[in-house]
């Protein structure tokens, strides 16, 4: 009699075990699958934002990061008060608009030719992919040498049309141009295919709907195409600023040579990616270019929380 108790307080016991585990299991199951991304992220990002943002607050070089000096918003206030880091912002601003504005339009354009049955769709969709599986350094070195000064093709083209030469990488819109027409190349193609997903994933019956209400083609892309890909749109817009702001290695190897890391002779196309370069590598100068990373991060931030307001105003009107 006291056996058979103690077997069926055992079992009891063995019982409670497993349910606990079981709970245990199923509690700690969904964290264990999605624990190395949070170790992963604190080892690669959120270790170095904030070791960044410790490092400037000193006075430290790349060579001696042991010997930091204490210096508080020094940095900073140096970098607002400094002439180079306002026109290398004017220039990532008007590289962002000159490269982004007309990328999207080409990339809303392209991808609704392809958004219809064409011959061979499935090679135009492969093809227009190519310029961003190309090398930012191959792409960079053709157009350096397509915008050279003597034996450019474009200034060959020009010539052919009667105009004269352009010193494409002297001039501070001409050099924007150029390097412009890099990102432009490089980007037009992925942008398209984004909105060619997004337009194929619109209900057909819409566009049957606008055709017997006798909307035309460009009416209904109009007024069913455009807001069926509104939040790729805005995807998109979003994508093209953080790029525009991190631009640096189009303007790097097209300038070439030791002006690269300046941005030209006058940093007429120097952005905030080549200036936090030339202050952090060529100037070793680590506890600035933390610095300089900071406000380009809260710049984006800044940006992002803008057009996240913009858009959500636009979706209630």
């Amino acid at each position: 009699m006291a056996s058979a108790h103690t077997a069926t307080s055992s079992d009891a016991r063995r019982a409670a075990r497993r349910s606990r585990r079981y709970r245990w299991d199923l509690k700690a199951t969904p964290y264990t699958y999605v624990a190395p991304f949070f170790v992963l992220f604190a080892a690669f990002g959120l270790y170095p934002l904030l070791y960044t943002a410790w490092l400037s607050l000193h006075d430290v070089q790349l060579v001696d990061l042991n010997a930091p000096t204490w210096t508080g918003f020094a940095h900073y206030s140096e970098l607002l008060t400094s002439p180079q880091f306002w026109k290398a912002l004017r220039n990532t601003f008007s590289l962002g608009v000159i490269s982004a504005v007309p990328q999207l339009l080409m990339a809303l354009g392209l991808a609704h030719l392809l958004n219809y049955r064409l011959r061979g769709a499935l090679i135009w969709r492969v093809a227009s992919l190519v310029p961003y599986a190309t090398s930012i350094g191959a792409a960079a070195l053709f157009f350096q040498f397509a915008f050279s000064r003597d034996f450019g093709l474009m200034n060959w083209g020009l010539e052919g049309l009667g105009l004269g030469r352009v010193d494409w990488e002297s001039g501070t819109l001409s050099s924007q141009l150029a390097v412009s027409a890099i990102v432009i190349w490089r980007w037009t193609g992925y942008n398209a295919l984004l909105y060619l997903a997004a337009m194929q994933a619109i209900p057909q019956e819409r566009y049957e709907a606008a055709a017997l209400d006798g909307a035309s083609r460009w009416q209904q892309f109009l007024n069913v195409t455009i807001p069926g890909i509104r939040p790729t749109i805005v995807f998109t817009i979003v994508i093209s600023t953080i790029g525009s702001i991190q631009l640096f290695g189009e303007p790097l190897i097209f300038g070439g040579g030791s002006q690269a890391v300046g941005g030209g002779a006058n940093g007429q196309y120097q952005t905030l990616g080549l200036l936090l370069y030339q202050t952090g590598w060529a100037n070793g100068n680590a506890g600035r270019a933390s610095a300089l990373a900071w406000l380009m991060f809260l710049l984006i931030v800044v940006i992002a929380l803008v057009q996240a307001v913009v858009s959500r105003r636009a979706r209630k009107g």
